[in-house]
C-alpha cells in the first residue's frame, strides 16, 4: 500500500504489481492464488531477451496510461543447486545475476562488466526480500539467469564456484530485472525448485509439485504485496 497526498491529507492507493512468468502454466499457477487488485500476471516468454521485451512493453504501456507499476516480480519454476535448494523448496533472490553474460578466456569466464560494459547483477529491495522470506519460507540467495540451462555436473560446480551464494538458476530473471531497472521500478524474483541443477533427468523433475508450491507461495505473498511501500527500498 502506498501513501499519497490528497488535498492536505494522506490517503492510501493500491500498489500496482506486474508478475512475469515464462510460460502459461506458471502464469496460471500464480493467478490461481493471487487475486489482489492492481496485480497483473503475464507469461512473458522463455529466455532473458523475450522476458525483457515483454516486461518492458507491459511497463511502458502502463506508464503511458498513467497507471505505472510499483513493483515487478519475476517468478516460475527453477533448477536448484543441491543440497542448498532441494526440489520442492522456494528461493527468493537477494541478487539476480546473469551468469553467462560475458566472454570465455584462457583464464576462465569474464563477466561483461569486466569487459567494461553493462551490468550483470540487480539487487531487489532488502526489506522486501526479508518479508517475502518470512511470509513464504523461501530461502534468500542469488538466483542465476542463464541462456543455456545447465546439463552437466561440471558446469553446475563451476557456476556455484563463481557464485557461492547461488541457490537456483532460471532463464528470465535478469531480463525482467533489466526492463524494471530501465523504468526505475523495483524488482523481485521468487522461484519454486522443480529439479536439481546439473545432469538433465526429466523423469526426476517434479514440475507439478513446483507449480503447486508456487501457488501456495503467492497465496501467502498477497498480504506482503498489499502492505509494501515501494518508496522504502532498503
Amino acid at each position: 500500500m502506498v501513501l499519497q497526498a490528497e488535498e492536505g491529507r494522506l490517503t492510501t492507493a493500491a500498489l500496482r504489481v506486474l508478475v512475469a512468468t515464462a510460460v502459461p502454466a506458471e502464469r496460471d499457477a500464480v493467478a490461481k492464488a493471487l487475486s489482489v487488485p492492481g496485480v497483473d500476471v503475464i507469461a512473458a516468454g522463455v529466455g532473458p531477451a523475450l522476458a525483457a521485451a515483454s516486461t518492458a512493453t507491459a511497463l511502458t504501456t502502463a506508464a503511458l496510461e498513467g497507471t505505472p507499476y510499483g513493483l515487478v516480480v519475476s517468478t516460475g519454476i527453477a533448477g536448484g543447486f543441491a543440497p542448498h535448494a532441494p526440489v520442492g523448496s522456494l528461493v527468493v533472490a537477494d541478487e539476480i545475476t546473469a551468469a553467462d553474460l560475458g566472454a570465455e578466456t584462457p583464464d576462465g569466464f569474464l563477466p561483461v562488466t569486466e569487459l567494461g560494459f553493462g551490468a550483470v547483477t540487480h539487487r531487489p529491495p532488502e526489506a522486501l526480500v526479508r518479508e517475502v522470506a518470512t511470509a513464504t519460507g523461501a530461502r534468500p540467495g542469488a538466483v542465476l539467469t542463464v541462456s543455456t540451462v545447465t546439463g552437466t555436473a561440471v558446469r553446475a560446480a563451476r557456476l556455484r564456484e563463481r557464485h557461492p551464494t547461488a541457490l537456483a538458476e532460471a532463464m528470465e530473471g535478469f531480463g525482467v530485472a533489466e526492463a524494471a531497472a530501465a523504468h526505475r521500478t523495483p524488482v523481485l524474483e521468487l522461484r519454486a525448485v522443480s529439479n536439481p541443477v546439473g545432469p538433465r533427468d526429466r523423469a526426476a523433475w517434479r514440475v507439478g509439485d513446483a507449480l503447486a508450491a508456487l501457488t501456495e507461495a503467492f497465496g501467502k505473498l498477497a498480504p506482503v504485496l498489499e502492505s509494501w511501500n515501494p518508496h522504502d527500498h532498503r
